[in-house]
């Protein structure tokens, strides 16, 4: 079986709701995983824009969620996650917008996609301090047994 990563928010390639976005109360959509690899240690997030700031011309990858030393017995992330709500041991990184926790997609034109990739790691990493994607990426480099992504996309209302 394939290492999957999931959300009850929404479909794969779908539309991410409002809720989780700046036009709504920005709260994490729910995730969950099955099927990792035998050998996890532990699990890395990264929740990314490729498409930062127009899906025409893109010019930067916006970072919004890093997590990382997720417990190898964690399949599941709640929706509305908080720093509170995550399993004992699980660090967090530093966004785009210069601080932890989960910050919701706020495109400012075109419809942006936002990839969600969990990282089975074969070690459970050092403390990082507050790293950014860079650094996490890598001190992942060598230990990433197989990535699962999921994305979901978003444009304003307007």
């Amino acid at each position: 079986m394939a290492f999957l990563l999931r959300s009850l928010s929404f479909e794969p390639q779908g539309a991410i709701p409002a809720k989780h976005t700046c036009e709504g109360d920005g709260a994490a959509p729910a995730l969950a995983w099955s099927d990792a690899p035998a050998g996890t240690n532990s699990f890395a997030l990264i929740v990314d824009d490729p498409d930062a700031p127009d899906p025409r011309a893109p010019k930067t990858i916006w970072v919004h969620w890093l997590l990382y030393n997720l417990p190898a017995t964690t399949d599941a992330l709640p929706e509305a996650a908080t720093s509170a709500d995550l399993p004992p041991g699980t660090l967090e990184g530093i966004n785009d917008w210069k601080r932890t926790g989960y910050d919701g997609p706020c495109p400012p034109i075109g419809r942006h996609r936002y990839v969600h990739k969990l990282y089975a790691l074969d070690v459970v990493l050092p403390d990082l301090g507050k790293p950014t994607k860079a650094q996490l990426e890598t001190a992942m480099r060598g230990h990433v047994l197989a990535e699962a992504q999921l994305v979901g996309t978003y444009e304003k209302r307007r």
